[in-house]
C-alpha cells in the first residue's frame, strides 16, 4: 500500500499581488484634485499675509510694487518696525489692548458660560424665548447698536475711558450660543445621575458640566479674543483720549497721519498680528476641540 504525504504549502501558487484596479486610479485621481483644490484655497489666505511681511522687511531701495512682484527681501531689514514704533505709540496701543483682552475675555467667557447653562441644561418655562431673544441680536448690525450704546454709555459717565470699551462688549450673543449647545449636548440624564448622589446644583454645574463643555469654553475665549484684539468701531466712538487707542485704532492712526511710506504701515500690521498668530499656534488644539463639541451639540 502507497502511502501519499501532502507538505503543507506543496503545490500551491504565491498568491498574486492585487493589481490597481480602475476604482484605486479614481481615488487617487479624486485626492489629488482636492489636494490641490486646498492648496490654492491655504495659499489665498496665506498669501496676502506672505506680501504684507515682505514689504514690511523689504529695504528703501527695493520697489514694492515692481512687477513681477518679488517677495523676497534684499536684504531684509527691521527698519519699517522702527519707523512704524517712531511714528506713533504702537506699543502703548498694544498695551491697550492687551488690557482690554485681559479685562474682557475672561469676564465674557464666564457671563458666556453661565448663560448658556441656563438655557441649555436648566428647564424652566419660557427659556427658549428668552434665548432667541439674545440670539436675535445677532442679526442686528453693528451700526445700528452705536447710539443706543453711545448715549448709555454717557449717561453712566464712562465715555472716552477704558470702562468705556469693557462694559459694552462684556455680552456676547454669539458665545452664549455656542456654550447653549454645548451643555445642550450633555445627556440630561448626568444631571439627574449626579442630583441622585446627593450633589446640588452648583456641583452639578462644576464638577459633571464644566469639564465636559471646557473645549466649547476654550473656542469662546479665543475667538473672544481675537474679536477684542480686532475692535476699531466701538472704541473710535467712545473714544476721543488717544492714548487709550487699542491696536486696530492705532494702526488707522498710522495710515492717518499723512505717512506715505507704506513699509511702515505694512510693518505695524504684522505687529498688530503676531500676536493673534501666537495664539492659533498654541491653542489651534483647543480651537478644534471646540469646534468639534459646538457641531455635535
Amino acid at each position: 500500500m502507497t502511502t501519499t504525504v501532502t507538505t503543507a504549502g506543496a503545490g500551491t501558487s504565491p498568491k498574486p499581488r492585487p493589481r490597481r484596479t480602475k476604482h484605486n486610479w479614481y481615488k487617487i485621481g479624486t485626492d489629488a484634485i482636492l489636494y490641490v483644490v486646498l492648496s490654492l484655497i491655504a495659499l489665498g489666505f496665506i498669501g496676502p499675509f506672505l506680501i504684507l511681511l515682505s514689504s514690511a522687511l523689504k529695504p528703501l531701495t527695493q520697489d514694492l510694487f515692481g512687477f513681477p512682484p518679488d517677495l523676497i527681501p534684499r536684504p531684509p531689514t527691521l527698519d519699517s518696525f522702527r519707523e512704524a514704533f517712531r511714528a506713533v505709540p504702537l506699543a502703548k496701543y498694544m498695551s491697550n489692548s492687551v488690557i482690554y483682552a485681559v479685562t474682557i475675555v475672561p469676564i465674557s467667557a464666564l457671563v458666556c458660560l453661565l448663560a448658556g447653562y441656563a438655557f441649555g441644561a436648566l428647564r424652566y418655562p419660557g427659556r427658549n424665548i428668552y434665548f432667541l431673544l439674545i440670539l436675535g441680536t445677532m442679526f442686528l448690525p453693528a451700526e445700528v447698536m452705536l447710539i443706543p450704546r453711545y448715549l448709555v454709555a454717557s449717561d453712566l459717565g464712562i465715555t472716552n475711558g477704558y470702562l468705556g470699551v469693557i462694559l459694552p462688549s462684556l455680552l456676547s450673543a454669539f458665545g452664549t450660543l455656542i456654550m447653549r449647545q454645548a451643555f445642550a449636548g450633555v445627556p440630561h440624564e448626568l444631571r439627574e445621575a449626579a442630583r441622585i448622589d446627593g450633589a446640588n446644583e452648583w456641583q452639578i454645574f462644576s464638577r459633571v458640566m464644566l469639564p465636559i463643555v471646557r473645549p466649547s469654553l476654550a473656542i469662546v475665549m479665543i475667538f473672544g479674543f481675537v474679536n477684542v484684539w480686532n475692535s476699531f468701531l466701538w472704541p473710535l466712538v467712545v473714544l476721543n483720549d488717544e492714548s487709550k487707542y487699542p491696536i486696530a485704532l492705532g494702526i488707522a492712526y498710522l495710515a492717518g497721519i499723512g505717512s506715505s511710506d507704506e513699509r511702515s504701515l505694512a510693518a505695524g500690521s504684522v505687529a498688530s498680528i503676531i500676536p493673534i498668530v501666537i495664539v492659533f499656534l498654541f491653542l489651534q488644539r483647543q480651537i478644534m476641540d471646540g469646534m468639534k463639541g459646538a457641531v455635535k451639540g
